[in-house]
């Protein structure tokens, strides 16, 4: 990957990490909006950090169709391996430390790089990717001149309610616009994933990639609005709850009973029920809140019964 642009580089390397983890499945379709979603940049770095990972056998390019993971042979792991052993990219617990220690308190909120590789014994490439992480995820930006500021989030089991209702109010609402379009394909797509997750992957994906499955469902559906305020909004609000559920074990029993529900919702729309949909997308909201807030409040030490 040494021809492509460091950020397409940063790309192909995460990708890299999520196929030989197996998050990524052997046959998978990558799509190149979802991810330049994911890193809020344009197509053009994911385009050429797909054609660097096709190139290293590890992706197929189909004609009209993009790209796919592949079997991939040993020795192109082995070069896949030993090539990103060269490059810095911080894994999940260096990012969840962090991310911990600003949501109990123990960072404070203007900090230095230098303080950071200090204390959490980083070099400066790590440190770097998971600041632009944190940045891309809405809880840190850089300071004009010198340093980091972490940002307020949710960070309370009541911050934690608010977010729900907040979504209880705008995704069900969103259904209800007049520009209100659904992508077929999309759907379709959604749908393949919530069976796959309810046939296997809730057992063995790692908790950070259900996270990811379940909020790219319901932002993928809040598109269908066309009011890209409603999109904006819910994905600024899940990037704050994802980063407070880092911090929670994850409870796979409960998901299979939310994936049920998004195939129900799935369903619905595939019958061009929009209202019903709507109306069971804010059940499905409203359940999730009333099963999730007593986890939050105990993780958090807040009174359950101080919330409102």
């Amino acid at each position: 990957m040494s021809s492509t642009s460091p950020l397409a580089a940063r790309i192909a390397r995460d990708l890299l990490k999520a196929i030989r983890s197996g998050e990524i499945s052997v046959g998978e379709h990558l799509s190149a909006q979802r991810i330049a979603d994911r890193f809020e940049v344009s197509r053009s770095p994911v385009r050429e950090a797909l054609q660097a990972l096709a190139g290293e056998g590890l992706l197929e390019q189909q004609q009209n169709r993009g790209y796919f993971v592949s079997s991939r042979p040993p020795a192109v792991q082995e070069t896949a391996k030993n090539e990103d052993a060269g490059h810095a990219f911080e894994g999940p617990n260096d990012y969840q430390r962090i991310a911990e220690d600003w949501l109990t308190n123990r960072l404070p909120a203007e900090v230095t790089e230098q303080m950071l590789r200090s204390r959490y014994d980083l070099t400066k490439a790590q440190l770097n990717d998971i600041l632009v992480r944190a940045s891309r995820e809405g809880w840190a930006e850089r300071k004009q001149g010198y340093g980091w500021r972490f940002l307020p989030v949710a960070k309370t089991a009541e911050a934690f309610a608010q977010i729900y209702r907040f979504r209880q109010t705008i995704e069900p609402a969103a259904m209800l616009e007049p520009g209100y379009r659904i992508d077929r394909e999309v759907l379709l797509e959604q749908r393949r994933i919530q069976e796959r997750m309810l046939e296997q992957d809730i057992e063995r994906l790692p908790g950070e990639r259900l996270l990811e499955n379940g909020a790219m469902f319901h932002e993928e559906l809040i598109k269908f609005s066309g009011n890209p305020f409603f999109y904006q909004s819910l994905v600024r609000v899940n990037r704050m709850r994802r980063l407070m559920e880092y911090r929670t074990q994850i409870d796979r029993r409960r998901l299979y009973v939310q994936c049920s529900e998004h195939v129900e919702i799935i369903k619905v729309l595939e019958a061009g029920q929009v209202v019903d949909a709507s109306y069971l997308m804010r059940r499905h909201l409203g359940g999730a809140l009333s099963t999730k807030l007593p986890e939050r409040a105990a993780d958090l030490g807040a009174p359950i019964g101080a919330l409102p």
